[in-house]
């Protein structure tokens, strides 16, 4: 479920105060983004990042075309966490894309134009993964056709990919509109070659799994990102995604799965029933604004051992799924962490 963040963290805003929008340092940085650390002097920016680039190893490894896409913690492509910061080149060339939710409308709730100062910062860092040759897909929240036609038209102008929800829960299918979405007749065989995506995640309203596939599959969006479960808790199996890999119009498109490393989710078929009286070690704080929703140790061994590397893994899952990539959230629970 995707998280809406209000505020930063006093480090962030710090750093966020400091930060100016000039020429962005593009130097490759050689040293490896690891560093020794300890209980007690953790660098939780580096953690994610070392547990993405583990992630897109072991991806890559058994499909060398699968694709990584951190949601949000636009942060971690830098060392300093602002665009004239030395570029992180060994997680942003792990990635292949990034996903930024309330770009331009959102960022203070639903229908709300994001605040310049706060645009103006994600822009910076999303255009130094950009130019490091990753896509850069948006979300915004708005539900106005005056400001859905704007969010379009400013991320195409920034050649991002848009998408725009009419709502926060993600319950909506919105079709696709020539004059309003740039549409694609060709293949997309990778992320570059798209113009327009789907995101939905929630799928209260289809009473079967046939039914939303069928639904899906009569659009044409270059990508969609969806769930691995349907509302009875059953994945997708290999033959349903890949039906939905072919648009209405007869071109290929991409089909990517949504998973959370950064919180743990009692609604997962990895959650143990003791875990709700006994918190394991790795488990933190829920989450007020989504209740279910833990902050997890993201670093621990025994949570990344839940994500992949086995069988019954979430990400095995979503390879043996034929899924063609996957969207990474909670990427910014360090923010929790350094605040915490």
């Amino acid at each position: 479920m995707i998280k809406l963040q209000f505020t930063y963290t006093v480090a962030f805003l710090f750093s966020f105060i400091l930060s100016c929008n000039g020429t962005q340092n593009t130097t490759a940085q050689t040293a490896s983004t690891a560093k020794t650390r300890n209980q007690d002097t953790r660098n939780f920016r580096d953690d994610m990042r070392d547990f993405v680039v583990k992630i897109s190893e072991y991806s890559k490894a058994i499909n060398s075309d699968f694709a990584i896409i951190p949601q949000n913690g636009i942060e971690l492509v830098t060392d300093t966490g602002y665009a004239s910061g030395q570029p992180m080149t060994t997680y942003l060339s792990a990635i292949d894309a990034n996903g930024q939710e309330n770009l331009h409308y959102g960022y203070h709730g639903d229908n709300k134009r994001t605040p310049k100062r706060s645009g103006d910062y994600m822009n910076g860092l999303l255009k130094v993964s950009q130019q490091a040759g990753n896509s850069i897909f948006v979300i915004d929240y708005c539900d106005s056709d005056k400001k859905i036609a704007d969010a379009h038209a400013q991320s195409y102008t920034k050649n991002f990919i848009p998408f725009v929800a009419t709502e926060r829960n993600l319950t909506v299918i919105p079709k696709t509109t020539p004059g309003l979405n740039k549409m694609n007749t060709d293949d997309v065989e990778g992320l570059n070659a798209a113009k327009n995506f789907l995101f939905f995640l929630n799928y209260e309203n289809f009473d079967t799994k046939s039914n939303l596939i069928n639904t899906i599959a009569k659009t044409d969006y270059d990508v969609v990102f969806i769930d691995l479960f349907f509302n009875d808790g059953t994945p997708f199996t290999s033959n349903e995604i890949n039906s939905l890999k072919t648009k209405e119009n007869g071109a290929k498109r991409l089909v990517c799965c949504y998973m959370s490393i950064g919180e743990a989710e009692d609604y997962r078929f990895y959650w143990k029933k003791q875990w709700n009286k006994n918190k394991p070690s790795w488990l933190d704080a829920e989450n007020k604004n989504w209740p279910g929703n833990y902050k997890v140790k993201y670093w621990d061994t025994n949570w990344q051992n839940i994500i992949l590397g086995r069988e019954n893994a979430y990400l095995d899952k979503i390879l043996k799924a034929s899924f063609d990539g996957v969207y990474l959230d909670i990427i910014d629970a360090f923010e929790y962490f350094e605040a915490n």
